[in-house]
């Protein structure tokens, strides 16, 4: 084992609460390789800059399989998720490989631009409700968590009636915090639910996601529930907190969001450095090394747990010169926002599509958009896998 823990995991933010932790941003100006403690005590080396993350993440020698000892579970409640039923995200190949294929047709990017009448509908139908009669609204709740959870639910057959439900079962999952009893009962309700949902489409079947994992019949129904429960949850949280985060950006940069509303061509270029400067999951991609493996110069042995700070290596100097600046002119190629690899996001066409459509309908039919509370009073959830936050109050 090597040398001894230099920081924690997760580390406190500083006063910029869009920018990582300064202390991982000081292991990155120091050296591409640290080690940092987690939470239980176990040591874990961290890598801080984009040329490290990216070799790392496409090493077959770093697996993301939960199940192999010494893999870094940044918190009780990932533990407990790990020794569950998990989806192909927390296997290695071949068996990824065989279960994400049963995917990748239905996010390729031709079948993602068909979908774009729909989301443009659902955007539009979202913001006639929010704004008939009224000058305020919270952006979270009335646009930018409905919207991509009215899309997931259309691609996976889910009713979206039930909207309330998986998304409290989501937020129980995805906090870093939530007592270890709370998780197992919210992955219960929400296994038990996929499961039915499930069973119903043997005799019930569309044309949805679900419908077609089971007309396979290659499938049990709990691994489909399993990837089922992923896209899910995957499928509205990122995309949702990454809207009003983005959202929230622009306004605290009022240059930046003139730019945009002159240029809105410019619309999917400014996703990108959104997604590159905000890298919404903050606490990291973890990985174990199978065999010795050298990243950075640094030895990791095999069995020694990795996390890759994305947000850290998409500010790296050495590949975004000034990349604690958000500038939508920017070259943002080779960004690790959705992760690099065989495991890189597999709905990454669907959230582009859905963020450019967001926060193109908001800039041009709410011109006078602006903060209806004072920046110190948003509350940022920093005890969430995915960051965001709480509730986005605006006005018009």
């Amino acid at each position: 084992m090597a040398t001894a823990a230099t920081t924690t995991h997760p580390a406190p933010r500083g006063t910029c609460p869009f920018a990582p932790p300064p202390a991982y941003q000081q292991a990155g100006r120091d050296t591409p390789v640290t080690r940092v403690t987690l939470w239980d005590g176990t040591p874990c080396w961290l890598v801080t800059r984009h040329q490290e993350a990216r070799a790392l993440l496409a090493d077959p020698r770093f697996s993301a399989d939960a199940a192999r000892p010494g893999f870094p579970f940044l918190s009780a409640a990932a533990r407990h998720l790990g020794a569950g039923k998990t989806s192909f995200i927390r296997m290695d190949d071949p068996e990824h490989g065989r279960l994400r294929r049963m995917l990748t047709g239905d996010f390729t990017i031709r079948r993602t631009a068909a979908l774009r009448p729909a989301v443009q509908r659902a955007a539009d139908e979202l913001l006639d409700a929010m704004t008939t009669g009224r000058t305020t609204a919270d952006l979270v709740a009335e646009f930018a968590l409905p919207l991509p959870s009215l899309v997931i639910c259309l691609l996976l057959g889910v009713p979206y009636q039930d909207h309330e439900f998986f998304q409290r079962c989501s937020r129980t999952l995805l906090r870093r915090d939530s007592p270890v009893a709370e998780v197992v009962a919210a992955q219960d309700e929400l296994t038990a639910y996929l499961d039915a949902l499930t069973d119903r489409k043997r005799t019930e079947p569309d044309d949805a996601i679900l419908s077609r994992l089971v007309a396979r019949g290659e499938l049990p129904t709990e691994d489909i529930g399993a990837m089922g429960r992923l896209l899910l949850i995957a499928g509205h949280e990122t995309t949702a907190n990454m809207t009003a985060l983005s959202v929230l950006a622009l306004l605290r940069h009022p240059d930046q969001l003139a730019h945009l509303r002159a240029h809105p061509e410019t619309t999917p270029a400014a996703v990108e450095e959104l997604l590159r400067w905000l890298s919404i999951v903050q606490t990291g991609l973890t990985r174990v090394a199978t065999e010795d493996a050298e990243i950075g110069g640094v030895l990791i042995r095999a069995g020694e747990g990795v996390v890759c700070q994305i947000n850290t290596a998409n500010r790296d100097e050495r590949r975004y010169p000034d990349g604690d600046a958000l500038d939508l002119t920017r070259d943002t190629r080779q960004h690790l926002a959705f992760g690099f690899g065989v495991h890189q996001c597999l709905g990454q066409p669907l959230a582009r599509l859905e963020l450019e459509i967001a926060l193109d309908t908001l800039l041009r039919r709410l011109p006078g958009l602006r903060l209806d509370v004072p920046f110190e009073e948003v509350r940022f959830r920093h005890e969430m896998t995915v960051y965001g936050v709480e509730s986005l109050p605006v006005a018009w």
